[in-house]
């Protein structure tokens, strides 16, 4: 069987999730089937994998405009695929069109849905629009959707109430075990300027209206005044809200020491030790289909504090490898928050409880490691997906 998985991201230029679980997923599928990967950019080294570039002609047009242009020429190439697999709303017109034009099976990986992502407006402009109606059309002609939680599934049958639920299945993402774990390396966190004598709340992820860092860092005023908070954010999707980052950033560090944001894709070893370093890992989320920044952090022994919404509960086990923080919020879309205030609150508290206590939270990141090896490796991931390829293959 050949499988052509098309995706924007691909190593070495990955800034999300979603990147992250397609390496991944990549690496594992290829120890039995082979896989072609269609990603954005310029040209890589690695066997069975072919990049595109932007037409010239569409240069400097709207982004969705572009990323129209990379998936055509995506979906010419894969005539002779058995299946094609794609990844975001960035490679689903590739798949789509590939299922068209060549007659193949196409399967779809959601890892965040548009009508969630409101927000993505102030990116994208009237692109949005655009990106919606990729979504919408690649998913509701889909042969398979995998949903990477079962959160994300309820999201899915919700915003496209089309689908037949049959069609719709539970893969999560995973974890490379080997890959993530513990680094002690004191030295390496003080170079990033982390005091590993001292309590501290880590977060890490892009800077983005759904990663909910403007509620962190609101929280992180409410802290204990020993309590170091280490920022692992960058690749902002939009200057307003690198602005509005920025600020609030600027005022934690004038009141308290201890507020380190490192602005650059750290390397997995740099990473490791942040977060080793560290007490607890905080995901402050107001849309997370899953989080493999969560796995990323309980496989290196880390207790989680997130947000309980979309896919985290699936992932934190309240009071065993972490805390989950209640949310309610408006149906809009935008997950807002109903009571920002009274979120804030409870995300310090949350917090606060836990660094608190550091023998209960070594003991949470022992379970979290434990729940990560058991329950989220590549090996039974990849076997999943493949059985999902078979189905759709042979139906």
């Amino acid at each position: 069987m050949r499988v052509d998985l098309l995706t924007r991201e691909y190593p070495p230029d990955i800034y999300g999730g979603a990147g992250v679980h397609v390496t991944e997923l990549v690496r594992a599928l290829r120890t039995d089937t082979e896989v072609i990967v269609r990603c954005f950019g310029a040209p890589r080294e690695e066997a069975d994998t072919v990049a595109y570039r932007v037409p010239a002609e569409l240069a400097e047009a709207n982004g969705s405009v572009t990323t129209l242009g990379v998936d055509l020429q995506m979906a010419q190439d894969c005539r002779g695929a058995d299946v094609v697999h794609s990844h975001t709303w960035y490679a689903n017109a590739g798949g789509h069109i590939a299922k068209l034009l060549h007659g193949v099976p196409h399967v779809v990986t959601a890892h965040s849905l548009e009508p969630l992502r409101p927000w993505k407006a102030e990116q994208l402009g009237g692109g949005y629009r655009v990106s919606s109606w990729i979504e919408k059309t690649a998913f509701e002609a889909a042969d398979r959707v995998i949903a990477v939680s079962e959160g994300m599934r309820r999201d899915i049958l919700n915003s496209y109430p089309s689908l037949d639920p049959s069609d719709v299945t539970v893969v999560y993402n995973g974890i490379d075990l080997e890959r993530w774990q513990p680094l002690h390396d004191e030295d390496l966190a003080r170079s990033l300027g982390i005091d590993p004598s001292r309590p501290a709340v880590v977060f890490v992820g892009r800077i983005t209206r759904q990663k909910g860092l403007p509620y962190l860092l609101r929280a992180a005023t409410l802290l204990p005044k020993d309590v170091q908070l280490i920022l692992c954010a960058g690749a902002p999707d939009t200057p307003e809200i690198l602005a509005e980052v920025t600020g609030l950033v600027e005022q934690l560090q004038a009141e308290r020491d201890g507020v380190v944001w490192i602005d650059r894709l750290l390397p997995n070893d740099e990473l490791r030790a942040a977060l080793s370093a560290s007490t607890v890992f905080v995901c402050p989320s107001i849309y997370e289909p899953l989080g493999i920044v969560n796995l990323e952090a309980m496989a290196c022994g880390l207790p989680v504090v997130g947000t309980a919404t979309g896919g985290i509960p699936e992932v934190i086990v309240d009071g065993v490898t972490g805390r989950l923080v209640p949310i309610q919020q408006l149906q809009d879309g935008t997950g807002t928050p109903t009571d920002p205030e009274g979120f804030v609150r409870d995300l310090a508290a949350a917090l606060t409880e836990v660094v608190g206590d550091p023998e209960r939270a070594a003991r949470m990141g022992e379970a979290g490691r434990r729940r990560a090896e058991q329950e989220f490796s590549w090996a039974a991931i990849a076997e999943q997906t493949r059985a999902v390829y078979r189905s759709v293959a042979s139906s």
